[in-house]
């Protein structure tokens, strides 16, 4: 192999690889994007409130109702904890934190603080929030933005609006 099919054996490989990751990625956030409703019971009227999407963690369980607690209730300031419950409220050792859509965009799990819920095929409803105008409307700052931090025990990531 001569040393420019070395070079581009190596770019095309890289260029799959990228592939590999933005297609997933892309769907998803297309995905997500369709499936905006209207903002939850406890998000309604709530500056920066962008509606609901359908989320299904990693370790998905199928056709099962499963139970969740929300460890902060509706708080884009909060950096928040989904953790997995069994109907009577034990831990199963289940959990997600809250994340990044984009820089702007909050994905913040809900209802209220320690609230048990179902979610019916194990499939989450959480809300969606513009940092931006959160921050703007709730917190009376020039914006803010979206920011991955260390989640609340059991979640070692999550997310929360950081205002300016």
């Amino acid at each position: 192999m001569t040393s420019n099919q070395s070079t581009l054996a190596a770019a095309a490989r890289e260029f799959f690889r990228i592939l590999a990751v933005c297609i997933p990625v892309l769907m998803l956030l297309t995905s997500a994007q369709a499936q905006h409703s209207e903002p939850s019971d406890g998000a309604k009227g709530m500056p920066g409130a962008q509606g609901t999407i359908e989320f299904k963690p990693t370790d998905w369980k199928g056709n099962v109702t499963t139970y969740w607690k929300d460890s902060d209730g509706i708080n884009p300031g909060v950096a928040g904890c989904h953790i997995g419950v069994t109907k009577a409220g034990k831990r199963n050792g289940r959990s997600f934190g809250e994340a990044c859509q984009s820089d702007r965009i909050l994905i913040e799990s809900n209802p209220g603080k320690d609230e048990i819920h179902p979610h019916t095929n194990d499939l989450g409803h959480p809300d969606t929030f513009d940092c931006n105008a959160w921050c703007i409307g709730a917190k009376k700052t020039q914006g803010g933005v979206c920011k991955a931090v260390s989640g609340p025990r059991p979640c070692a990531t999550s997310a929360r609006c950081e205002c300016k």
